[in-house]
């Protein structure tokens, strides 16, 4: 795949899906001022607000990923709930995904030429913590590795998406309902499961000589895996989903 490089008049303007999840968000530190009185010390704190993004200079009209890097254009946070009530900033659904405006020109591994894996206006899903944010053209975009990307999604459906390198996309099993005795758990008690079942798996991680090596894990299989592991979403019809790596699945349930 040919590198590809971002400019201001290949942005995107549609309409895109919203996934669940986190990112960097402006961060809030304290500046202080010292002043003295009467011989004692005075400290006074006024709140400064940090972005945490990096701001691209108008100026600057083209911005290139370079190696394996990815430039992707991130998705709008929620402002209004499923039933229409409008969220304030700080509940508002964080973004975990996006569109791929710009990618670089790939990797070598061994002798083999590694190009991207996605191209250019693929929606893809990444990491919790991954990336730089940077804005660019007024636009929120997110530099970060293709190994960070956690897969594709066509649709606004997590069920649906197909995870990339060594990736494993899980619906998780239902929450217990009860104890063994029988009690009612409530929300706040329940346990948060570590056991579902695959739905779809990656095509597995490069070697040194930069092929593939196919994952042991198929479809349908029953796995338990690292409960603090991962990525999670919720689906369409409500349902949990969670996508990881395959080394944090710990063994396959029959």
């Amino acid at each position: 795949m040919a590198a590809a490089q971002l400019t201001t008049s290949s942005l995107s303007t549609r309409n895109l899906p919203s996934f669940h999840g986190l990112r960097a968000s402006p961060v809030k530190i304290a500046s202080c001022q010292q002043t003295r009185s009467g011989g004692l010390s005075q400290r006074f704190f006024r709140g400064l607000s940090v972005k945490a993004a990096t701001v691209v200079a108008p100026k600057y009209t083209t911005l290139k990923p370079l190696g394996d890097r990815v430039l992707v254009k991130i998705n709008t946070a929620e402002e209004k709930t499923t039933g229409g009530i409008l969220l304030p900033t700080t509940a508002q659904t964080k973004p975990q995904g996006g569109e791929v405006v710009a990618v670089g020109e790939g990797r070598t591994i061994g002798k083999n030429k590694i190009d991207i894996s996605v191209g250019n206006g693929a929606k893809v899903v990444y990491s919790k913590y991954a990336g730089t944010e940077v804005e660019f053209n007024g636009t929120s975009h997110l530099i970060l590795k293709e190994d960070d990307i956690v897969g594709i999604l066509e649709t606004d459906d997590v069920k649906d998406l197909k995870p990339l390198n060594d990736r494993v996309l899980i619906k998780v099993a239902e929450a217990e309902e009860k104890t063994a005795g029988g009690l009612l758990l409530s929300e706040s008690s329940k346990e948060k499961p570590s056991i579902g079942t695959v739905i779809a798996v990656g095509p597995g991680p490069l070697d040194e000589e930069g092929n593939r090596k196919p994952l042991s894990i198929t479809p349908g299989n029953t796995v338990l895996y690292s409960k603090y592991a991962g990525n999670d979403f919720k689906g369409a019809d409500g349902s949990n989903y969670i996508a990881l790596r395959a080394s944090d699945v710990m063994a396959v349930l029959a």
